[in-house]
């Protein structure tokens, strides 16, 4: 019984930092655009190539924003040729965001109109 009560009060007494860490983690990568389900965000200060993520639901995918080829993880094909269709459509856009957003001395981006 003691352990059970001591466990319960060491998660709630942690909680504060897991939520502060999760916090950080998830607000070093601005949402540049959403459309059908699929977020599309850069990290600040992110490594090259020039690329951005693309979040549907459990999948994840970076996608090179040169060739729109993909460098890591894979979406579901139709979600994959949405994201190609809105990339290719807003290339530039995404050019001059990798530009702002990967700039550590004045970090920013702007959002980007999701494929309609």
């Amino acid at each position: 019984m003691g352990n059970c009560n001591g466990r319960k009060i060491w998660i709630w007494i942690r909680m504060p930092f897991i939520y502060k860490f999760w916090v950080k983690l998830t607000s070093n990568m601005p949402e540049i655009s959403r459309f059908y389900g699929i977020l599309i965000k850069m990290y600040y200060n992110d490594h090259a190539p020039p690329h951005f993520h693309a979040v549907y639901g459990e999948h994840k995918a970076v996608i090179r924003i040169a060739d729109f080829g993909v460098e890591e993880g894979k979406l579901p094909p139709r979600a994959l040729s949405l994201v190609i269709e809105w990339a290719s459509l807003h290339q530039q856009e995404l050019e001059e965001n990798w530009q702002t957003i990967t700039n550590p001395k004045a970090p920013s981006f702007k959002k980007i109109a999701p494929l309609k």
